[in-house]
């Protein structure tokens, strides 16, 4: 796996900022974990179906999964990258589906989805991630003879 100072610093100041979250919801108090949930059924109604106490614990787990993944360089870079691109994905779910985080026009962040809304940027790390890692492989091209 060859070293490159641009994943490097994608992945560790993300990946940092992600586990930090991860352990600091590890205590999370059940009512800050049922506001979470509620939030976070308007994204993913399925989330409802557990307790707070379930789901902020499975939060936390999935932020420390995604956080030390990007941290350890032995997770390939694409790897990495589709963890984050699956965490960025609920997340912006949970921006667009829920219309008080957004103006009128669906896309751009009211007051309320401003904080929501940086996820944007998480998928476009994911996305760099992923598309740096399928582009480290080597590839052979044959050179084609001239008639």
């Amino acid at each position: 796996m060859a070293f490159s100072l641009s994943n490097t610093i994608l992945r560790g100041v993300t990946g940092a900022y992600i586990l930090n979250s991860g352990i600091g919801k590890l205590a999370l108090p059940e009512e800050a974990a049922t506001g979470l949930q509620q939030m976070a059924s308007q994204g993913i109604p399925q989330v409802e179906s557990l307790s707070p106490k379930q789901f902020g614990w499975l939060v936390s787990l999935g932020e420390i999964a995604v956080g030390s993944a990007l941290l350890l360089p032995i997770v390939p870079t694409r790897v990495a990258g589709l963890g984050l691109g699956a965490f960025s994905a609920g997340m912006l779910s949970m921006y667009f589906r829920n219309p008080e985080m957004t103006q009128d026009d669906g896309i751009r962040p009211s007051h309320a989805g401003t904080p929501l809304s940086k996820d944007l940027w998480l998928a476009a790390i994911a996305l760099a991630l992923f598309v740096r890692g399928a582009g480290s492989k080597k590839v052979k091209v044959k050179e084609v003879a001239k008639d």
